[in-house]
C-alpha cells in the first residue's frame, strides 16, 4: 500500500490492496472506493478538488492540489487521468485550408490525430493562454498553454484566432 500522511488536512490517502483509493480521516476512519473530482477541470485544473466517497458523498476539500504534499499529489494526479478524456494538443502538424471547414493534424498526448474545425467559434479561450477546440465529433481538445506551443503551431493557431 502507498500511504501519503496530509498532516495539514488530518487525513491520508493511499491505495488498497486492488488498486482502489481509500481516504482515512483524522478520527482513523476508512473511507474506500474514493475518486477525486475537480471542480473547474478546464479554468483552474489543480484549485478546488473534491474527494468523494463511494456513496457520491464529499469526505474531503483540497483548496489548491500544490498544497499537498508531492506523493499525495501523484495519488490524486494517477486516479484522476483515466477520467479526463481531453487530449491535449502538443503541436499543430498542418491544416487543410485556412478556411472553416478545415481539417487539421495535431500531436497529442494521446498520439497524432485528425480533427476537423467546423467554425472559428470552435476555439474557446480559457485564460491563461489555454484553448478548447472542438472538433466536428465532438471531442474536446485542450491546448494547456497556446504560448508555448512551437513557433510553427503557433503560427498556423493565429490564423484561425
Amino acid at each position: 500500500m502507498n500511504d501519503s500522511p496530509n498532516l495539514m488536512n488530518g487525513w491520508t490517502l493511499r491505495r488498497d490492496p486492488h488498486g482502489r483509493l481509500q481516504l482515512i480521516t483524522a478520527d482513523a476512519q476508512v473511507h474506500d472506493g474514493v475518486t477525486p473530482v475537480r471542480a473547474f477541470p478546464l479554468a483552474a485544473p489543480d484549485e478546488g478538488v473534491s474527494l468523494v466517497g463511494a456513496d457520491g458523498h464529499e469526505l474531503a476539500w483540497i483548496e489548491r492540489l500544490s498544497a499537498l504534499d508531492t506523493t499525495t499529489q501523484a495519488i490524486i494526479h494517477e486516479a484522476l487521468a483515466p477520467r479526463e478524456l481531453m487530449p491535449r494538443i502538443q503541436r499543430i502538424v498542418a491544416v487543410s485550408t485556412f478556411a472553416t471547414p478545415s481539417t487539421w493534424t495535431v500531436e497529442t498526448d494521446r498520439g497524432t490525430t485528425q480533427l476537423v474545425l467546423k467554425a472559428e467559434e470552435d476555439i474557446r479561450r480559457l485564460g491563461n493562454g489555454r484553448l478548447l477546440i472542438l472538433d466536428s465529433r465532438g471531442i474536446q481538445f485542450i491546448v494547456p498553454d497556446q504560448f508555448a506551443l512551437d513557433r510553427a503551431s503557433r503560427r498556423l493557431l493565429n490564423r484561425f484566432l
